[in-house]
């Protein structure tokens, strides 16, 4: 046997050695370098209570899409929202909240996850002059956490909620009815008074309406119409604050 064969299969001897080696050791380390989820989770909670949020969600998304029918798979999509929350990311937020009860209807966090996803709804809603559509999805938000949790603590503070939602809903009406009022369009301002009264009595804007369209009616000598809103005015309004200005209006239809 030649020197140049021997040392071929030196080298061949040698090559298979150090492959049978590094499966070795990739096989001893491949189970230890691939985390459980109760490790993932323990992770992403952790970096989660330290603030580290972009390291959270890089872990809470991991429990999402490689162990989606986990324990943890509820805590890991409510967090999702959390962080969502802390970002400021309302409409995300909201969007990962709502996910909670449609996809683990059971969870625990259930309960936390509808009341915030109508803070989200809340915060991301515009003032009475603009749009109001998150309003509305706040007040509705607001209105399925009650009817899901109806002696629940947090209960009191969504009846709250809806009530100062509905005052700016009211007052959409009432800018509108005050911007028809300035270009002398009398009846389509009543148009707009009437959907306070109607649609939202429990307000604060429910008085103002309605002793403006008392004082509408007057000035159009439709003093029927206006005999009845005073009638109804002192039927419904239970702690009046311009009393004395439909007593005045009343003195004058004699």
């Amino acid at each position: 046997m030649t020197n140049l064969l021997r040392h071929r299969i030196v080298l061949v001897i040698a090559g298979i050695s150090a492959a049978l080696i590094l499966h070795a050791c990739s096989s001893a380390e491949g189970p230890a370098a691939k985390k459980s989820v109760d490790d993932v989770y323990a992770a992403g909670k952790k970096s989660f209570d330290d603030g580290n949020y972009l390291d959270a969600q890089s872990q809470f998304d991991v429990i999402k899409l490689q162990y989606p029918a986990s324990q943890y798979a509820d805590d890991a999509q409510y967090y999702t929202a959390e962080i969502n929350f802390e970002r400021g990311e309302f409409i995300m937020a909201a969007f990962n909240y709502n996910q909670v009860r449609r996809s683990y209807p059971s969870s625990e966090f259930v309960r936390e996850a509808m009341f915030k996803a109508a803070q989200c709804y809340e915060k991301i809603a515009l003032p009475a002059d603009r749009d109001q559509e998150n309003t509305r999805k706040a007040i509705q938000a607001y209105t399925d956490f009650q009817a899901l949790f109806v002696r629940d603590s947090l209960s009191l503070e969504a009846s709250k909620r809806i009530r100062e939602l509905r005052d700016r809903l009211a007052e959409r009406f009432w800018l509108i009815a005050d911007h028809y009022l300035l270009t002398l369009s009398r009846k389509a301002a009543m148009i707009q008074l009437d959907a306070i009264i109607d649609e939202y009595p429990d307000t604060k804007w429910f008085e103002p309406a309605l002793v403006k369209k008392i004082e509408l009616l007057t000035e159009l000598q439709r003093i029927d119409e206006a005999r009845t809103a005073i009638s109804t005015y002192r039927r419904t309004v239970k702690q009046p604050q311009q009393q004395e200005v439909v007593d005045a209006i009343e003195r004058g239809l004699r």
